[in-house]
């Protein structure tokens, strides 16, 4: 497991637009699933113990978002045949185990986490309401305990947007593992 922080991609990059399935084979639109405020996506997987370790503050944060009429999206782009836990059938086990409030797509073609510029899991991208990036960091300052988090960084981003200021003068990147590339399979 070899911990990668986020790739910078620069705030008001605007969102290329998306549609991708669940497990169950159910279709999502990234315009569809947009709020009147924006759209939250989390680019994640199951076996990276960074991302097991936010599932909860994840679930957390999406029901505050959608209170404030931003959507929520978690996409997985970890369909590689050396990760079995984050096969389709896997991630059903991740929606029953957290309850998921949100979808849990499947990025066969990992095209969508490269148009975001996504690097790790968790990677986390916060869209305006215009399709415009405003926050790309982490969910706080402490992913190991919740206990211990100090400054909610994400949830502090998605009010500044309902509020319509500007986006957080500081934005920390988020950590985990590698995402697994398929034009890095060996063998």
């Amino acid at each position: 497991m070899a911990l990668i922080e986020s790739a910078l991609v620069e705030l008001g990059t605007p969102l290329q637009h998306f549609a991708l399935e669940d497990p169950n084979g159910k279709a999502y639109g990234s315009k569809e699933l947009m709020g009147k405020t924006g759209l939250l996506i989390y680019v994640v997987c199951n076996h990276c113990p960074y991302n097991q370790a936010l599932w909860e503050r994840l679930v957390e944060v999406a029901e505050f978002a959608s209170k404030v009429d931003v959507g929520v999206v978690a996409i997985n782009p970890n369909i590689h045949p050396n990760y079995p836990e984050d096969s389709p059938a896997h991630m059903l086990d991740k929606i029953t185990e957290f309850n998921l409030p949100f979808p849990y797509l499947i990025d066969h073609r990992q095209k969508v986490a490269r148009s975001l510029g996504a690097t790790c899991t968790p990677d986390i991208f916060l869209f305006d309401g215009e399709d415009k990036l405003f926050y790309h960091g982490r969910v706080d300052d402490y992913w190991k305990d919740a206990s211990k988090v100090k400054k909610e960084e994400l949830r502090d981003a998605i009010t500044l947007l309902f509020s319509g200021k500007q986006p957080p003068q500081e934005q920390m990147p988020s950590m985990g593992c590698s995402i697994k590339w398929t034009d890095t399979i060996t063998g």
